[in-house]
């Protein structure tokens, strides 16, 4: 018998579990994992905030494919197209003329984007926070700002530099705003020029509450937090504009600011537009609690979808409601795709996945944080370790953990990094302006 292909679109918290599992239960004469990224590593999302206030190493919130998926084929790309009518992939590789890949299964799992919306200045003055990149960023910008704000003999200057705006209460917006003025707030005892009551932390959320995915009295907890920290809450209130960046909000304030963090929701990968894959209203490929493709009453052999892209009936709930687009339901979704894959071509029945939203935590900074697992309610000090030691233990591989607990072991002994190193975003500016031919026009 010829082995099967199963190939993975995308080596996120689904593809790298989902590959990793199969080819520990799938001999070589069973099948061949092939893995298609673009980027040579799988981002812990969860460990971004902590990764962008420096508790732990930019490194260390992120998992080497190759390192991880020994036994599976790793293909630097992307995939531009799927024909599932054909069983064919068209992969983009990182350099050269794009392929097809046949398939015998596919796991479909590209992830999620930031979900944006048509605001006047956004494209050119936000910046997201999903990816390593982009908290490494934020952290260098917000240090550097301090730096600015510190130099300059211009009020204006100095009021924008120190004004922090934040877009999106859920959260990644809670704990990115959160852990970037736990960050500011220690770096600031280097900067005698500054006082704390200059810089201004502004969270702008267009519902009435934040951290929806915890009860009322517990975001209600949150806000209060926030705001004893001096932060600017501003709920049931949307973002405007932000030209130049100038802040217009819904509530008529108006204000300048060199930083706009959009944390306002995901949508599903727009590389999905480029298959013929059947979607929801809300753009999600529809599936079967098996994980299956299902395009109306049509299973699609060979076809299965996870995660954030993917719309997955909840069994724990009422007809009509899906799994929510978080790491706890991808990482469980994979494993059981990945027995479900492992079934099927051993001739068996797949089975339904069922998983009950244990709860939620969130950190608000070091030594704080709140949390909600299994209808326990905690704050403060309880709830930020229970958030440390719950991702611990989630994000994939023992080098990784021992790494993180070294990281956090050596912040209760050592003061936080508060450098920026800025130049990381255009390594060559120096050298292109050093190696200019004497006499010529300075760009």
């Amino acid at each position: 018998m010829n082995p099967k292909r199963i190939l993975v679109v995308g080596a996120g918290h689904v593809g790298l579990y989902a590959a990793l599992r199969l080819s520990k239960k799938l001999s070589s004469r069973e099948a061949e994992v092939m893995v298609v990224d673009p980027q040579p590593h799988m981002t812990y999302q969860p460990f971004l905030p902590e990764a962008a206030a420096g508790n732990i190493s930019p490194r260390h919130s992120v998992v080497p494919l190759r390192r991880e998926l020994r036994r599976c084929k790793m293909v630097a790309g992307t995939v531009t197209r799927i024909e599932h009518d054909r069983k064919v992939a068209t992969v983009q590789p990182i350099s050269g003329p794009a392929r097809e890949i046949t398939y015998d299964h596919v796991i479909v799992a590209p992830g999620s984007v930031s979900r944006t919306l048509p605001i006047p200045g956004l494209h050119e003055q936000g910046i997201g926070f999903k990816t390593i990149g982009e908290a490494i960023y934020l952290r260098n910008h917000v240090l550097d700002r301090l730096d600015v704000a510190a130099a300059t003999p211009d009020p204006d200057v100095r009021r924008s530099a120190l004004t922090f705006t934040f877009v999106g209460g859920g959260y990644a917006g809670i704990e990115a705003l959160a852990e970037m003025e736990d960050m500011a707030r220690d770096a600031l005892r280097y900067y005698p020029e500054l006082k704390q009551d200059e810089v201004r932390w502004v969270l702008v959320e267009a519902t009435q509450r934040v951290l929806p995915e915890v009860d009322r009295d517990m975001g209600a907890y949150t806000v209060q937090q926030l705001m004893k920290r001096n932060m600017d809450i501003r709920l049931d209130t949307r973002l405007e504009s932000c030209v130049d960046g100038v802040v217009k909000l819904s509530d008529g304030d108006s204000f300048r600011s060199d930083t706009i963090v959009w944390t306002a929701g995901v949508k599903p990968s727009p590389m999905l537009d480029s298959t013929d894959f059947p979607r929801d209203d809300r753009r999600r490929i529809t599936c079967l609690p098996t994980l299956q493709v299902v395009d109306g009453d049509r299973v699609l052999e060979g076809a299965w979808s996870a995660g954030d892209c993917a719309a997955v009936p909840d069994l724990t709930k009422e007809p009509g409601n899906f799994c929510s687009p978080s790491a706890q339901h991808a990482v469980r979704q994979a494993a059981r795709m990945a027995d479900n894959i492992t079934a099927v071509i051993r001739g068996r029945e797949p089975v339904n996945y069922k998983h009950k939203h244990v709860g939620s935590v969130a950190s608000l900074g070091l030594h704080k944080g709140v949390a909600q697992v299994y209808g326990i309610k905690m704050t403060g000090w309880p709830a930020w370790v229970m958030h440390r030691t719950y991702h611990m233990s989630r994000i994939p591989s023992f080098n990784r953990k021992v790494r993180v607990v070294v990281d956090w072991s050596l912040a209760f002994f050592l003061k936080r990094e508060v450098v920026a190193l800025g130049q990381l975003h255009d390594p060559r500016e120096e050298f292109v302006e050093a190696s200019q031919p004497v006499g010529a026009p300075r760009v």
